[in-house]
């Protein structure tokens, strides 16, 4: 049972699949920054939203922490390398508000464009200003999108429903797959200088704090409405007020802010200003999407097992095709360390066959947490596996091929003078061992192996049949390989309970026997 350390409210439907797993759910809120050092120790999972920091402090107080969960998209308020250097996994939710912030981008540029809330406020102050709140329709009006991510992505479909034109500013999508969406790709400055209202859909970096400030507000339209559903200090607030008080720009809409929560912004004074204190995600569907998500990767992060949305994996997400061999990876990783018996230097992990042409850095990252899981007490994760190889002087290189002679995919650890190799077989993605120290073999990896190589001369079958029958080890499965080139066969037998190591010494002094080793996985 693991301790989850829950600092802010979440879906209870998400808690409650934590507890029904067993885990000791153990919610504190409105903690202070001291509080929180005290609340963190023992806990081996960490639960936020937006505002509790998680900085180096919090994680050097947290020793057996395994993960901290972000129930959103943001996380400017985890230090995320503090916890990368430290081994803790970063996890967050980011689909779970995507609709909901990109339904609050189109109220705001529709609450923009027809000034409703200052036209609601003045009628419920005894206002009649019919005349003074006149608005501009989007129809045939320039949406210009920063960021065509999935949000962006989601405000580009809605908007042409409106009869917008479309541009955009993303470097990193293609000009087919901008044609596909209907918008037009240009540059930052090429947005802003036809847009009629311009909205931000980009993640908070060095990079991208204040990338909307004056400078670039100055190649503007006068007409242009500024629109943040995204992150705070992307939009330079005090720049943006400027131009709009010197009739620059004509007016904006915001629902995040550099510092959270506020009350004071210069904006806030301005008639022509649209303002909701981060709504963006505060749907109730929103929430239960966070809290499911973020309970489902909190749990695979406890278990061990690989988290798709873990933002500190030195690795691309493992897409349909590599998800099945990240098992096959991380117990080939376990067999290999017990074969090797000790730490070299080096591994070679070679992956060939249609996998090959992937990002398949996850898989190396699974087999490292196999191979160390396997040789140390201290926990290992698809995080800090690469550090503890460094840590441990070993150099990890990894190979790729598109081609495999005899397989259709194969992955391959080599290392410390030996070799294995494993694949998927058939409909139902069953694992095999296919090669151990260059013996081709075809078995399923077992909890417990004995690799027995030996001349390859008849009768060494029936001798080693015989030595485990008489000490009571079962055998549950078996194949036999050869190595042409050096004149030895190899026994891979599977047994259902380890063969004690007296039974091992008896095997090795047998006629015939070159080697005995124990594998388990």
């Amino acid at each position: 049972m693991a301790r989850i350390l829950v600092t802010e409210r979440i879906a209870d439907a998400g808690l409650d699949r934590l507890r029904a797993a067993g885990h000791d759910v153990d919610v504190r809120t409105d903690l202070s920054e001291e509080a929180l050092l005290g609340a963190v120790e023992g806990a081996h999972a960490l639960i936020i939203r937006s505002a509790t920091q998680v900085n180096d402090a919090v994680l050097a107080a947290a020793g057996d922490l395994v993960v901290v969960g972000r129930a959103g998209i943001g996380l400017d308020n985890v230090d995320i390398a503090a916890a990368t250097q430290r081994g803790v996994m970063v996890v967050n939710a980011p689909q779970s508000n995507v609709l909901s912030a990109a339904e609050h981008t189109m109220a705001l540029l529709l609450a923009q464009a027809r000034n409703v809330p200052q036209a609601h406020m003045a009628l419920v102050e005894g206002r009649w200003e019919r005349s003074q709140w006149e608005g501009v329709e989007l129809a045939d009006k320039t949406l210009g999108i920063v960021g065509l991510g999935r949000i962006g992505k989601l405000v580009a479909e809605r908007a042409k429903s409106f009869g917008m034109r479309l541009v955009a500013f993303d470097p990193y999508i293609s000009a087919d797959r901008a044609r596909q969406l209907g918008v037009e790709l240009v540059d930052l400055d090429g947005v802003v200088a036809v847009a009629d209202f311009l909205t931000i859909h980009l993640p908070r970096t060095p990079e991208t704090i204040g990338i909307i400030g004056r400078d670039l507000l100055l190649k503007a339209k006068p007409s242009l409405r500024v629109i943040n559903v995204a992150r705070g200090g992307i939009v330079d607030e005090a720049a943006l007020a400027e131009c709009i008080r010197d009739g620059v720009v004509a007016g904006a809409a915001l629902d995040v802010f550099e510092t959270e929560p506020t009350t004071s912004s210069p904006l806030f004074e301005l008639p022509s200003v649209v303002a909701t204190p981060h709504l963006g995600a505060s749907t109730r569907e929103a929430q239960d999407k966070a809290g499911d998500t973020i309970a489902d990767m909190v749990q695979l992060a406890l278990a061990g097992e690989f988290v798709p949305y873990a933002v500190n994996i030195s690795a691309a997400e493992a897409s349909e095709t590599l998800r099945p061999h990240l098992p096959l990876a991380e117990r080939l990783g376990r067999l290999f360390a017990s074969l090797v018996g000790g730490m070299p230097s080096s591994l070679e992990i070679s992956v060939e066959g249609e996998i090959g042409g992937y990002d398949t850095r996850i898989l190396g990252l699974a087999l490292l947490k196999g191979y160390f899981g396997h040789t140390t007490d201290e926990p290992v994760t698809y995080v800090n596996a690469p550090q503890i190889a460094k840590d441990r002087g070993v150099d990890v290189r990894e190979v790729n091929s598109t081609t495999s002679s005899d397989y259709v995919n194969l992955v391959t650890v080599r290392g410390g003078g030996h070799a294995m190799s494993a694949t998927l077989v058939g409909r139902r993605n069953q694992q095999r061992l296919v090669m151990v120290d260059e013996h081709t073999c075809d078995i399923p990896p077992a909890e417990h192996l004995l690799m027995v190589v030996n001349d390859d001369r008849p009768g060494v079958i029936g001798t080693v049949g015989t030595t485990l029958g008489t000490a009571g080890v079962n055998i549950d499965d078996m194949d036999v390989g050869r190595a042409e080139e050096v004149g030895t066969a190899v026994m891979m037998i599977a047994t259902t309970q380890r063969a004690a190591s007296d039974v091992v010494d008896t095997l090795r002094q047998a006629p015939g026997i070159v080697s005995v080793a124990t594998l388990s996985g």
